[in-house]
């Protein structure tokens, strides 16, 4: 059939299974959004209000689904507006592919209104990227586009359209066939010759550690993990996007690692005589100094990437793969083990460290502490919702007070550390598994970089709960500049807009809460509202988040929470 470049994008979306596409119209890409209309039913268009918010809903879709997201927008700033929401996905391994226009192919080159090289731009942080200038490449350039984004260690794609291609037509057939690209080869099985020392590590140590990380939960390898877990009895630890890859009410799992995770697994990995690590990459948040990290532990990595291993650690077995694929073929060697001596000691440093947690002081003063808070919203959810966080202080408490017990169920920005990434990409969840419950958890700084998406969520009437933590700072830069900036708090005091009278300006309903006794009620008043809701916890503005690993710094050179109650001036 005779088609324009334009209808043969959206054939092509449509033969990949796009359900949803986020976008901006502009010039450049304009003849695609005309040919939208024949498409009306088949593929639902969400209107955004800044590309960043489309790239961001296209990655929070593909986190909650484990599908290709995407996010299209017109040349030029359009195509710029894109950058931070795709390196946000490519640093945490995100499949979404970002369609843009680009001006015609007779004037690339010349400056022309609204052009801009966004592959020149996008080069360093995309998987892969296309400019397409003749319109018999188009279909497989899309074709191309969602496999390289969703195979081996998936990542964004971006491929920039010229305006001509688009109006030019064509006789189309779809092609069909496997994808040959030269030299893209991921890989999937481990050697038995690896397989063996693997095991043979396994069979001798004696105070092993799995160091979970996003590749679990990525290549579904859940249950690989646990099974591994509880038949040698060795215990867990969870990497930020790698909570979820095992229930953390399981006896096994110890939580989070790394600059900000229990202290308790920050020392069991500095004494750990094997560690053995799952879909991480030994990301600085997660190591603190290398030079004396986890010293006397043997190391197996298992990682799709090959560029991943001994990048960082050395280890004693790397194994490029796919992390369930390898867990199956190393299962069947394995024996029934037992660690009691060394769960047991690691039970002490927990207990140890429960006796400073904060869930177990009282604020003086009725102050409302945004770790109570997130807490209070985990329980009043029964720990069954779908969060998605925005960066600062309130992800890392998150990541300490809401248990995670189902994959995918943690959607953050981990390697980037985008602030504005939680309101779109909690959009982009729900809409991509809209029977969960959804919360976005962000900050009073973080929410305003991405506020303008309220617009979006009420039109298209997205079921969201939206908390707010207020805590009139930049917190976790004020952190940083009261613990090794003498308190020059420079640029981090905050104000913000009324964010109850901002939500009634979009017609969104909206709860205030000061106090905890109010925290039950107001998240299920919010979750008994069809539609997007806004919570504002009005928070202590001086909080710190325990433990903190210092940048740079040995891992287990934390910086403890006193055991005493501190003083919660707002002077502290």
């Amino acid at each position: 059939m005779l088609l324009t470049g334009a209808e043969i994008i959206w054939e092509c979306l449509l033969r990949e299974g796009v359900e949803v596409v986020y976008g901006y119209p502009g010039g450049a890409i304009l003849p695609t959004y005309d040919a939208l209309s024949k498409y009306e039913g088949r593929i639902h268009h969400v209107l955004v209000r800044h590309e960043q918010g489309a790239t961001h809903m296209a990655d929070g879709y593909a986190r909650a689904t484990g599908k290709v997201g995407v996010a299209m927008a017109t040349s030029g700033p359009g195509a710029t507006n894109m950058v931070t929401g795709i390196a946000t996905a490519m640093m945490d391994s995100s499949p979404i592919v970002c369609i843009t226009g680009q001006v015609p192919t007779s004037v690339i080159g010349s400056d022309a209104f609204q052009e801009c090289d966004v592959t020149g731009v996008t080069l360093p942080i995309t998987k892969h990227n296309f400019l397409v200038t003749n319109i018999k490449d188009l279909a497989y350039t899309i074709r191309k586009a969602f496999h390289i984004a969703r195979t081996g260690r998936p990542g964004p794609v971006l491929v920039d359209v010229a305006k001509d291609v688009q109006n030019a037509k064509i006789e189309f057939e779809y092609p069909e066939g496997p994808i040959k690209l030269p030299g893209y080869r991921p890989p999937s099985y481990a050697s038995e010759e690896q397989i063996e020392r693997a095991i043979a590590l396994i069979k001798q140590a004696r105070r092993p550690l799995i160091l979970a990380g996003h590749g679990v939960n990525m290549s579904g390898a859940e249950r690989e993990v646990r099974e591994l877990a509880e038949r040698t009895q060795t215990p867990v630890a969870l990497t930020l996007l790698g909570k979820g890859a095992m229930p953390e009410n399981h006896p096994l799992c110890l939580g989070m690692m790394g600059m900000h995770g229990a202290a308790a697994v920050n020392q069991a990995i500095q004494a750990a005589d094997l560690l053995l690590a799952f879909g991480m990459r030994f990301d600085d948040r997660v190591t603190g100094n290398l030079k004396t990290y986890s010293p006397n532990s043997r190391k197996i990595h298992i990682d799709i990437d090959a560029s991943e291993l001994n990048k960082n650690v050395r280890v004693d077995v790397g194994i490029a793969g796919d992390l369930k694929t390898v867990l199956e073929q190393l299962l069947p060697g394995l024996p029934s083990l037992q660690h009691r001596e060394w769960i047991g000691e690691i039970r002490e440093w927990q207990e140890e460290g429960d006796q400073r947690d904060i869930i177990n002081q009282v604020a003086p003063n009725g102050k409302l502490l945004a770790a109570h808070a997130i807490h209070d919203i985990w329980a009043a959810t029964e720990g069954d919702a779908l969060v998605v966080t925005d960066v600062g202080q309130h992800q890392m408490w998150e990541a300490q007070y809401y248990l995670h017990q189902r994959p995918r169920t943690l959607i953050t920005s981990g390697g980037l550390g985008t602030m504005g990434f939680g309101l779109p990409a909690a959009i982009g969840a729900k809409m991509g598994r809209p029977e969960e419950t959804v919360w976005a958890i962000v900050g009073d700084g973080g929410f305003q970089m991405t506020m303008c998406e309220l617009a979006t969520a009420a039109q298209e009437n997205v079921d969201i709960n939206i908390a707010i933590i207020n805590n009139a700072y930049l917190g976790m830069v004020r952190q940083w500049q009261e613990f090794f900036y003498e308190e020059r708090y420079n640029a981090t005091p905050m104000l913000s807009p009324d964010f109850c009278k901002l939500a009634d300006a979009y017609g969104i309903p909206s709860i205030r809460v000061t106090e905890r006794s109010q925290i039950d009620e107001a998240v299920k008043k919010a979750q008994s509202i069809k539609g997007p809701v806004l919570v504002e916890f009005r928070v202590e503005k001086a909080d710190i988040v325990y433990p903190m690993v210092p940048a740079g710094a040995d891992l287990h050179a934390m910086i403890r929470r006193p055991a005493a109650t501190p003083d919660w001036s707002e002077n502290h």
